[in-house]
């Protein structure tokens, strides 16, 4: 995983499981670095918010940039100014979990004149099973979408195409097929690919030339379990 980049922001199509690894991303952070943020910029979903693990943030010293107080449970278009600290404070590694595709997109883009002077890497997080985006070309004018409206650009994609706990093998296996194609069609380096812990074992027993991340998972459906 490359992490030379001081700000990491992860973007992708609706659905792509961009905070889940957004919030990975954090965890693994903090353990190499003192001064970690993540910041939730997602003003598009209201189920799927890196906010809703502010609990594990705190307990790990991991500083959460989003709307406090009654404010964090509004279903509003909220973007803290508080993100502009951490931007330009070289001692944080900052991620930044971006809405869905351009209507996200759109929020990140107040920041743009920061974040182009700084050390950044933006992500685009492919979920093949995903509508629009299960094509090359979908992934393609997602991006350059993305792209317009936050006036930065992708640089690197992270494969997450799965099927939730459904997940199996041969799905991992055909979503790095799809990513790897996506990556040489589009000239983007492809990071690694996330896979759900609960599919270590089976996996680690294979040998998988390609790089994976094994993720635990925070958000939650309503109608799950805690």
């Amino acid at each position: 995983m490359s992490s030379e980049q001081r700000i990491q922001i992860l973007t992708g199509h609706f659905g792509s499981g961009k905070t889940e690894i957004a919030i990975n991303l954090a965890f693994r952070q903090k353990r190499q670095k003192p001064y970690v943020a993540i910041a939730d910029l997602d003003v598009i979903n209201p189920y799927f918010r890196s906010r809703e693990v502010q609990t594990d943030f705190d307990r790990l010293g991991i500083e959460l940039i989003a709307p406090k107080g009654q404010l964090a449970t509004a279903d509003l278009p909220i973007v803290t100014g508080e993100l502009h600290r951490v931007l330009l404070d070289p001692r944080y590694h900052v991620v930044i979990d971006v809405g869905g595709d351009k209507d996200g997109a759109t929020a990140l883009g107040q920041f743009s004149n920061e974040i182009r002077k700084q050390e950044y890497q933006m992500i685009f997080v492919v979920n093949g099973n995903r509508p629009y985006v299960s094509t090359v070309e979908g992934i393609a004018e997602t991006i350059r979408q993305i792209e317009a409206v936050s006036r930065l650009q992708v640089s690197a994609l992270i494969n997450n195409t799965h099927l939730g706990r459904d997940t199996q093998v041969a799905d991992i296996e055909n979503g790095i097929a799809f990513a790897e194609q996506a990556s040489e069609q589009l000239g983007i380096p492809l990071l690694f690919t996330t896979v759900s812990d609960h599919l270590a074992d089976e996996l680690k027993a294979l040998s998988f030339e390609h790089r994976l991340m094994y993720m635990q998972r925070f958000m939650k459906l309503p109608w799950e379990s805690v």
